[in-house]
């Protein structure tokens, strides 16, 4: 992933960031998906962590609903701009997904958009053990990431059967289809589902 690591950090440094458009055109899916998560918690709902979070769009919308927010990315660039936005409250961290920090403490609530799908198998399998290790009782994770399709090895993508390895400990609650209104090709080819996980009570 190391290549990929620098990538986003370049990108993010001259400002093209292409999946932020996608990210914009997504929100209302993503508060849907949160509305969710939500119905059934107390207020506030708990902390959450961001995977990958890049300028924080998620993180600050996660604070702002009232989740403890914390937000975790390499590219340093995008961690220093996050916290230029309004005040939401959330808090960012320079780290890597494959090697969470400990000192996060717990969490109720994980997101990934688009990060999982682009490590290989032991890295897949390092943020599985890192997000369970910080995982409270009755946690979810929510996934957005690009089908495994014959792009994969340009743009990224994942199996279900990939995801369900990482997180061995988690049930697999729901798969659905994502929108591809916002990608551009070749991303619109690529079957994005939304994978919400559970951990047991």
């Amino acid at each position: 992933m190391k290549g990929v690591r620098t990538g986003y950090g370049l990108a993010y440094r001259v400002g093209f960031t292409p999946w932020e458009h996608y990210g914009r055109i997504e929100a209302s899916t993503v508060e849907a998906l949160l509305d969710r998560e939500e119905a059934d918690r107390p207020q506030p709902p708990g902390r959450a962590l961001d995977l990958g979070c890049g300028r924080g769009q998620k993180t600050h919308e996660l604070a702002r609903r009232g989740w403890d927010a914390v937000g975790i990315d390499t590219a340093v660039h995008a961690i220093e701009e996050s916290g230029r936005d309004a005040p939401s409250g959330a808090r960012f961290v320079v780290g890597d997904v494959t090697a969470l920090p400990t000192d996060l403490g717990t969490f109720d609530l994980f997101l990934d958009v688009g990060c999982f799908q682009h490590l290989d198998l032991a890295e897949r399998t390092a943020m599985g053990r890192g997000v369970t290790a910080l995982a409270n009782p009755g946690a979810t994770l929510l996934m957005l990431e690009f089908g495994a399709t014959r792009l994969r090895s340009f743009v990224g993508g994942v199996t279900r059967a990939e995801i369900q390895a990482a997180f061995a400990g988690w049930d697999l609650l729901s798969a659905e289809p994502a929108s591809t209104a916002g990608l551009g090709w070749p991303m619109s080819r690529t079957a994005p589902q939304w994978f919400r996980l559970g951990l047991a009570a």
